[in-house]
């Protein structure tokens, strides 16, 4: 019997705030998609980084027939003596964890491997045109790059230097900025929803304060009079989730995997990373609203 009335009261409250509550759900389901959406961003990142910190650091390029910079018109291909004296030196730094000579032949098959889905700008693409380099990974990226280029730099055979450290730090700042962009856009609505929440059962409230007031006359506990208020809170957040992951997954599928088409290198998220993202904002919905319905009544009874 007080079950069927806490849902006959929790249908009640609903019916009537029906459009506070569509919007309660609307701003929920906003906030909640986006701050999903700034965590996803925050697993990308950290995958990307992961995927990329047992990578090379330093790629030194070697001149081949087709270079066209200064030193290598004027010395000409590196040849064997140049690239062996050239390996021994590098791997003698201190600085120096693991030294990789990859040839112009692998360097063109990894070059069509990672451009397999773009075959037309391949096929103009020759095996003399993709020069031949040491890949070097280096103990400290930050502190030993400067030390290694300056020892290789200007040397007979050396084209140029490329810190790729450098190039993937300017990537992850980009990402990170639109990162912290979304979670501060979804903190302004995880705010405005926690307002709108306190609004639509301090209103539902104070439309049933009569029904409120008999309760209280007959003896029925402060957490009785307020769970059907709670229930009505918790019901919006979870059609709120729903929403929210619903966009999420469109998020992840539509947004994250298509990007990965643009990259030559496939890092995407798996199911596991988006199931966690969901259930945190599940747990975040219910919390939001259960929490706020609860503190709103609270003092609202005490008046």
């Amino acid at each position: 019997m007080r079950a069927q009335f806490v849902f006959s009261e929790v249908w009640t409250g609903l019916r009537r705030n029906l459009t506070m509550t569509v919007a309660l759900i609307v701003v929920v389901a906003i906030s909640l998609s986006l701050l999903g959406t700034g965590l996803l961003f925050v697993k990308q990142v950290n995958n990307t980084r992961t995927y990329w910190q047992g990578k090379v650091e330093l790629s030194i390029y070697l001149c081949t027939t087709t270079s066209v910079s200064p030193q290598c018109r004027q010395n000409g291909p590196s040849t064997p003596a140049e690239r062996s004296q050239l390996g021994s030196d590098l791997r003698r730094l201190p600085q120096v964890q693991h030294v990789f000579y990859e040839s112009q032949q692998q360097a063109f098959q990894h070059f069509k491997q990672d451009f397999s889905r773009d075959p037309s700008f391949t096929n103009l693409v020759t095996q003399n045109e993709i020069p031949d380099s040491f890949q070097v990974k280096l103990v400290n990226a930050q502190r030993d790059f400067n030390v290694v280029a300056g020892t290789v730099e200007g040397r007979p055979g050396v084209d140029q230097i490329v810190n790729d450290a450098s190039i993937l730090s300017k990537f992850y700042k980009l990402l990170d900025g639109a990162r912290n962009a979304v979670v501060i856009i979804a903190i302004i609505l995880i705010v405005a929803a926690i307002l709108l929440v306190a609004n639509t059962i301090r209103l539902s409230a104070f439309n049933r304060r009569r029904e409120t007031s008999i309760m209280r006359l007959v003896g029925a506990s402060n957490f009785y009079i307020q769970l059907p208020f709670l229930v009505e809170g918790v019901i919006a957040g979870m059609f709120g989730w729903l929403i929210a992951a619903g966009l999420l997954i469109a998020v992840k599928s539509l947004g994250l995997d298509t990007l990965q088409q643009y990259f030559p290198y496939n890092v995407q998220l798996g199911v596991t990373d988006l199931l966690e993202v969901i259930v945190l904002a599940m747990v975040l919905g219910v919390v939001l609203c259960g929490m706020t319905s609860f503190l709103t009544l609270r003092r609202y009874l005490r008046a």
